[in-house]
């Protein structure tokens, strides 16, 4: 079982946060339309916490088993620009891009939430899951954040990724109140 302290140590190595999508960005459920649509709901917490991961210089990836074109509008929302749909090999897609990228597995990080993302999360220095996953996730992961898929657990792992690496106060200062007491 990994500790809180070296869930740190990993985070502050960290140049690369790849994520699953269902039941990490997403609750898990799928909603289709009587046309066959799919619809998932994203949180806007966690769209937060990942701009200010890429603020901070840290690149962005989603490595996903599903393919959805809603996945592609939330990327695009979201500026990320690696997202790797309907793979069966997430470990090789995310070696794949470390090697674009010149990162080593070391400073990369996988968050996700099932028994499909258990070599992915082996393969880096750093490895998270929701509070609602699977337990081998859980028991896998470096970090099991407090809060489920979909509801801001992605942005309690990126403000845990910016504290580890002293980032966390600078990322927020812009909305912060000017300190009425000094």
């Amino acid at each position: 079982m990994t500790t809180r302290n070296d869930a740190t140590l990993r985070a502050r190595r960290l140049r690369l946060m790849a994520f699953d999508i269902d039941g990490v960005m997403t609750d898990g459920t799928i909603f289709y339309t009587d046309e066959g649509i799919e619809l998932k709901g994203f949180s806007t917490l966690d769209g937060f916490g990942i701009k200010r991961l890429q603020e901070a210089g840290i690149a962005v990836a989603i490595i996903t088993g599903r393919k959805s074109r809603c996945v592609e509008h939330r990327a695009r929302n979201l500026a990320i620009e690696h997202v790797f749909q309907g793979v069966e090999d997430k470990a090789g897609a995310l070696h794949a891009l470390l090697a674009e990228l010149g990162i080593d597995a070391g400073q990369a990080g996988y968050m996700g939430d099932d028994v499909v993302d258990l070599k992915v999360m082996a393969a880096c220095g750093f490895s998270a899951a929701p509070a609602d996953a699977h337990p081998l996730a859980q028991r896998h992961a470096a970090l099991v954040t407090a809060r489920e898929g979909g509801r801001g657990a992605v942005r309690e792992v990126c403000d845990f990724i910016l504290d580890a690496q002293g980032l966390l106060d600078a990322a927020l200062a812009p909305w912060l109140p000017a300190d009425p007491c000094r």
